[in-house]
């Protein structure tokens, strides 16, 4: 018994550390040593050359392969499902990351922590406090939105003079050279206070002609345009949606065709004859800045028919800079996205004759487009929407905090009512999570990666929480936020959830296809090994990385039974306290999501494709696990302030809650039953125990967005925020700190009202009855008088007179108690 209970602990030891195969055979060779000289066992010749010869096939490579791992790749060849080449190039493009880590069962906690913390230069800052600030100040969203349908003409040169179209342009060619980091804060602080200029400025810093050609432009192109871009000569707009190829862009149909052909240059007026080039038709939609740009990025599908250029005649997807005003282009009309009204619109064209030195890149890039797509994608995807949404985020906890502290029902504020303090905890929450998750990103960009996994991870998750504070932002506002008009903050951003949902990839198939689709490939230690291998019919690769792979099951068999069954007590953490038990939980999660993921390859083959909702959970699993970690590297860098711990028990807690509650549906929908039987008693042997934050927590958020202090102002820091108290939302903070302010005088005048101290009726009547009866001061009248104003401010909605047009800007006048 003693000998079989070793060898248990050592198969478990062995399994847990991840020890390597030769260390496997040695220790099990010692415990047969062991039992034979020691525990007086004699251990048959039989069992002792069964172990030499699994031995040697194991340990001895080129045996294992001719034994073992041959007949194994062959079988693998046959069921792995061939990847096209647009496949192909957007599992190679970007790069792996912390993604990486969660995907090991074994994050290191020490790297992560280990990352700088993100930060702006002082330039970046003077930017932000500067120009940032002053465009904020010009923007009048209701005039943008309801009136004149674009910006204002002073906003648009506003923003080409001071730089705000080339922060992404290098500062040889004149940009501002800004980190993503200092992107991601120009665009959030742009946001909270206006999403069409948002929309307008990020655009162009994101994927698009500036991105595409500081990478894979000729030099000819840089000199040329990127100066233009960085002063705003050129307003580009990239062509990538066609009405008939939305998320599935590499089904595109628009196509160019390789011949000679004549064209006269839009901008010099020289004539050129016979050249080569591409006469190419497209119909796009849904581009933004298309009406309005004078240089479009164009992506197409690229034939040589008449192989001009070689021996292939369909040479992929290609991208093109076509000046606006060449013959043939069509822009002008206009798209009417809700809530930001911005530049967006269709552009179309039928044989349009291009020469082969618009391609990006020159003609060395013809059919590379889809690559140079994907790989500027991920860096897109991780700013532009996520900074939005984090903007959300943060304006609805600015807001929604203020808004429910002044408003008041049955002598309390509205935020002290629990059903209310549940919903503006999802939005301080939500809010944590998501800017943890999106500066996290920041960092691997600013480090040069390009993490393709999880800039759809925050394409998703951000877009969907931006929609969730939203929602609960317009429940708590209620009739404030349903009346358009100037005072309404909230109705805009409401309507243009959609947008967000919808762009740079649907968020449903970017859930349930996207994350998890290039995340088990990609981040997986083994997985893209073996497909490769596969591909280059290379034994020996594949020998060596399925090995690993069976370990690595192993291991995570076993790390995820010991970790499940003690709740991961006994587990390492790189931070005591009370988030030490979130860093054992996200490794007890991370073994479970690997061991889940190897599972769900194992038993389902290439068919996981196509098994979306299993997909989009597992995905589900990895996101949880990224914006937990994210948050508790968030919370380090801001210095670990205690009075944000529950903010940090809900973005972790509720990320790894999410996490459990994948998995559940994951084992309860597999189709292997007695596998999942099986794997369930693995991970969850004592069941479902993890639970979202608590009430409590919730509570203690919803006080926290309602009272002025640190931790609020970490929280909504970023937020641009009016001086001017006749604004909608300048006057929030002010009335805010006026009722906390006034609070106590107002409860004296309820005792007062209760003694039967007043003869007058109307709120009005009886504060200048105390005031005369020497039971207030003027000061404590005039403070109560300015509360009750500035209260009075905040709760109003707009009227407009019958036809809807003109708006009262003298309601206040129109006081009746």
């Amino acid at each position: 018994m003693l000998y079989a209970i070793s060898l248990i602990l050592a198969v478990g030891v062995l399994a847990y550390w991840r020890a390597p195969l030769l260390l496997w055979t040695i220790a099990l060779g010692l415990w047969l040593a062991a039992l034979q000289l020691v525990g007086g066992c004699a251990v048959p010749v039989a069992v002792w050359a069964v172990f030499a010869v699994v031995a040697a096939v194991l340990n001895v490579a080129p045996l294992r392969r001719l034994v073992f791992t041959g007949p194994v790749f062959a079988i693998f060849k046959k069921i792995t499902p061939a990847m096209s080449q647009t496949e192909q190039e957007a599992i190679n493009a970007g790069t792996v990351w912390w993604d990486r880590d969660l995907f090991s069962g074994k994050p290191d906690f020490k790297r992560l922590l280990a990352f700088p913390a993100p930060k702006l230069s002082a330039e970046e800052q003077a930017f932000i406090d500067g120009p940032t600030e002053q465009l904020c100040r010009m923007i009048d969203d209701w005039k943008i939105t309801h009136e004149l349908k674009d910006l204002p003409p002073e906003v648009w040169q506003f923003i080409k003079d001071q730089g705000f179209l080339g922060m992404i342009v290098k500062k040889r060619y004149g940009g501002l050279e800004f980190s993503n980091y200092a992107h991601a804060k120009v665009v959030t602080k742009i946001a909270t206070r206006g999403g069409s200029a948002a929309v307008s400025v990020m655009v162009p810093n994101s994927l698009g002609p500036g991105e595409l050609l500081q990478h894979y432009g000729t030099e000819a192109q840089k000199d040329y345009y990127l100066p233009r871009l960085a002063r705003g000569l050129e307003i580009p707009c990239f062509a990538l949606t066609s009405p008939s190829a939305g998320s599935d862009a590499g089904s595109i149909p628009d196509y160019g065709v390789v011949c000679r052909g004549s064209y006269t240059h839009p901008r010099t007026g020289e004539r050129f004859e016979d050249v080569l080039g591409i006469r190419v038709s497209w119909e796009k939609r849904w581009i933004t800045l298309a009406p309005v740009a004078t240089i479009l990025g164009l992506a197409f599908k690229m034939y040589d028919p008449d192989h001009l250029l070689g021996d292939v005649e369909e040479l992929g997807i290609t991208c093109a800079l076509v000046p606006t005003e060449h013959e043939g282009v069509a822009i002008g009309r206009r798209h009417y996205p809700g809530g930001a009204v911005f530049m967006n619109g269709p552009t179309w064209g039928r044989d349009v004759f291009i020469p082969m030195d618009w391609i990006i890149g020159g003609q060395a890039m013809a059919g590379k487009g889809w690559r140079m797509l994907v790989e500027c994608l991920s860096v897109g995807r991780c700013i532009s929407l996520p900074a939005m949404s984090v903007a959300t985020g943060k304006f609805t906890s600015f807001t929604t905090g203020a808004f429910a502290r002044v408003r008041d029902q049955f002598g309390l504020p509205i935020g002290k009512f629990e059903g209310v303090d549940e919903a503006m905890a999802r939005i301080g929450g939500y809010t944590y999570q998501m800017e943890a998750a999106q500066d996290l990103a920041l960092v691997g960009l600013d480090t040069g990666e390009k993490p393709s996994v999880l800039s759809a991870v925050l394409k998703y998750h951000n877009t969907e929480r931006m929609r969730k504070v939203l929602n609960d932002a317009m429940d708590v506002h209620g009739g404030k936020a349903v009346v358009l008009g100037p005072r309404n903050y909230l109705g805009r951003a409401y309507q243009a959830i959609p947008i967000g949902i919808t762009v740079e990839g649907a968020n449903i198939l970017t859930r349930s296809m996207i994350i998890y689709g290039q995340g088990a490939i990609r981040c997986h230690p083994f997985v893209l090994r073996e497909m490769k291998a596969s591909m280059a019919n290379d034994a020996r690769e594949f020998d060596d990385a399925f090995t690993g792979h069976i370990g690595f099951v192993l291991s995570n068999v076993v790390r995820s039974l010991w970790l499940g069954a003690t709740g991961a007590r006994f587990t390492g953490s790189p931070k005591g306290g009370e988030v030490a038990a979130y860093y054992r939980r996200v490794t007890r999660l991370s073994s479970a999501f690997a061991l889940l993921s190897d599972m769900a390859m194992f038993s389902l083959g290439g068919t996981l494709k196509f098994r979306e909702k299993l997909s989009a959970r597992l995905g589900d699993m990895l996101s949880g696990l990224y914006i937990a970690t994210a948050s508790l590297k968030h919370y380090e860098d801001q210095g670990a302030q205690k009075d944000d711990l529950p903010l940090v028990r809900f973005a972790v807690g509720n990320a790894l809650y999410d996490v459990q509650q994948a998995m559940d549906g994951f084992l309860a929908n597999l189709p292997s039953r007695p596998l999942a039987w099986v794997l369930r008693r693995v991970i969850f042997p004592w069941g479902l125990t993890l639970r979202p934050a608590s009430d409590k927590d919730g509570t203690r958020i919803a006080r926290l967005l309602m009272t002025p202090g640190g931790s609020r102002d970490r929280l909504v820091h970023g937020v641009f925020k009016p001086e001017d108290a006749r604004d909608a939302v300048g006057v929030l903070e002010p009335a805010m700190r006026a009722i906390i302010e006034t609070e106590p005088l107002e409860g004296k005048l309820k005792k007062l009202a209760r003694e039967g101290r007043f003869k007058t009726i109307t709120a009005r009547e009886r504060l200048a009855e105390a005031l005369a009866g020497g039971l207030i001061s003027q000061a404590e009248h005039d403070a109560l008088e300015t509360a009750r104003r500035l209260k009075r401010e905040v709760i109003m909605v707009d009227d407009f007179d019958f036809s809807l047009r003109e708006h009262d800007d003298k309601m206040l006048e129109r006081v009746v108690f």
